[in-house]
């Protein structure tokens, strides 16, 4: 099947011929035609299977119909992250050239000046994230009474960002008579329930079975032996793994930046991309991975999500993600539009539980990636943390059986420390007189070894005499 086959327009196929492409992937391919016939749409897709331009082409025609109003748009499209709004911004520039469609993007980080005047001019497309368009209107600078078409895109990462109510918000300002598309690579139940909520009658379209991997992307698991070493096993891969490009995430902010910093330290030509920077630091790093002044991109799951990034051979995961939908997510950022790339995914014995839990969703055991350098580095701190686990337990018999110093006498041991303190009185005095300091020194020579501890001038030797129930020498 071809473009020229889905019922497209000349001018948005030629627009498409363009940008070089003449065969729709599975999801275009089957969206596409439903969508022109204004249906409603639930898409379960992986990423990386075109399943932007499955509602990007179709809405261009659609909305080459019809006129703008000031602060009522005509379509609104939600997405999770900036980056993705961004992306999405692009694609409708890219393929609507040959239309006279105007767009607004709404996103956090940027000033909302020229974000009002736009909508003021009259928008055919708003792009949005829900964060910023929920604070527009309830500014009263947008009205949504007039968008007759919604795309809700990367659903499940929406409901993992907690957007889910600000979705329905939204939803219940449309109108009722609206069509609605929801795509996402999971569909779990949360999703399921907004979907029967807000969407009529839909058609279900699935190109692959949720939460699978892309086939072109050979998957790898390092294990290392603690996440101390992870830094000197990323190292040796990208030196030893003919790495091109690369994206390396990460699960926290702090991680991102500390780990670029020590790739340009040895020597890489490394950037950075996470959620504290803000929006034009994030564009502008972004633009130098795609014109390739950097090559190795380190990110946070800000990045994860949609992102289309042309010929990243490599990706990392620094840390195995702490949600297993976002393992699929990330190493989706290779192996894109039929090319093939390499996931490796670091695993410290504190990871068993989250690989195990990308492992059972994706239904495939991933193999174990032997790196000879990388994994003797990594076995030796372990061994050498066991030797010292292991010392004091070797010293400690002999220290037990070592044998009482031989310049002063024998101190009372454990068994003397256990007779009862009346057994003093029928010994034998060395003055007709009863005294009561015999027995009050003798408390003290029980516990000689605090006295000592304390910092005590008592040596702790007995200078009296020598009780007989001791029946020891002083030689």
């Amino acid at each position: 099947m071809k473009f020229a086959d889905l019922g497209l327009s000349d001018e948005l196929l030629a627009a498409v011929t363009a940008k070089g492409y003449d065969t729709p992937t599975p999801i275009q391919a089957q969206a596409i035609p439903s969508v022109l016939m204004m249906r409603d749409i639930i898409g379960v897709a992986q990423t990386g299977t075109g399943k932007t331009g499955s509602f990007v082409l179709p809405m261009i025609d659609i909305l080459s119909h019809g006129r703008r109003r000031a602060l009522m748009p005509r379509s609104l499209i939600l997405e999770p992250t900036r980056e993705l709004a961004a992306q999405v911004a692009e694609e409708f520039r890219l393929y609507g050239v040959n239309h006279d469609l105007k767009l607004a993007l709404l996103i956090g980080g940027v000033q909302m000046g020229d974000q009002v005047k736009a909508l003021k001019d009259g928008v055919d497309v708003l792009i949005a994230t829900p964060g910023r368009l929920m604070d527009l209107f309830e500014r009263g600078k947008i009205l949504l009474t007039g968008c007759d078409l919604l795309v809700i895109d990367e659903a499940d990462r929406m409901l993992d960002m907690g957007f889910i109510p600000d979705i329905e918000t939204i939803c219940s300002k449309l109108p009722a008579t609206r069509q609605t598309l929801l795509f996402s690579a999971t569909m779990p139940p949360p999703i399921k329930k907004l979907a029967d909520k807000f969407l009529s009658n839909p058609k279900y379209i699935e190109v692959a079975r949720p939460a699978t991997a892309n086939i072109n992307i050979a998957q790898h698991k390092v294990l290392v032996a603690s996440s101390r070493v992870k830094r000197d096993v990323l190292i040796e891969l990208l030196r030893n793994a003919d790495v091109k490009t690369a994206m390396i995430f990460c699960n926290r902010k702090t991680t991102v930046r500390d780990l670029a910093k020590t790739l340009k330290q040895k020597g890489f030509s490394a950037g950075e991309i996470h959620g504290d920077m803000d929006q034009p630091a994030r564009i502008a790093e972004l633009d130098r991975f795609k014109a390739g002044t950097v090559n190795i991109l380190c990110c946070s799951d800000v990045a994860a999500r949609g992102l289309d990034v042309k010929g990243v051979s490599h990706v990392f995961n620094f840390d195995t993600p702490w949600h297993p939908d976002d393992y699929i997510h990330r190493i989706g950022r290779t192996g894109r539009a039929g090319a093939t790339g390499k996931a490796f995914t670091l695993v410290a014995p504190e990871d068993a539980e989250a690989i195990g839990n990308v492992e059972k969703l994706t239904g495939m055991q991933i193999p174990v990636y032997e790196l000879g350098g990388a994994s003797a580095r990594a076995e030796r701190p372990a061994r050498v943390a066991e030797v010292a686990a292991e010392a004091p337990r070797r010293e400690a018999k002999p220290h037990a059986e070592r044998k009482p110093r031989e310049d002063r006498p024998k101190r009372a041991d454990a068994p003397v420390a256990e007779e009862p303190a009346a057994r003093a009185a029928p010994q034998p005095r060395s003055e007709p007189k009863p005294r009561a300091e015999p027995k009050t020194r003798a408390a003290p020579a029980k516990s000689a070894p605090r006295r000592e501890d304390s910092g005590s001038d008592d040596d702790g030797i007995w200078n009296g005499p020598v009780p007989g129930f001791l029946g020891v020498s002083a030689l």
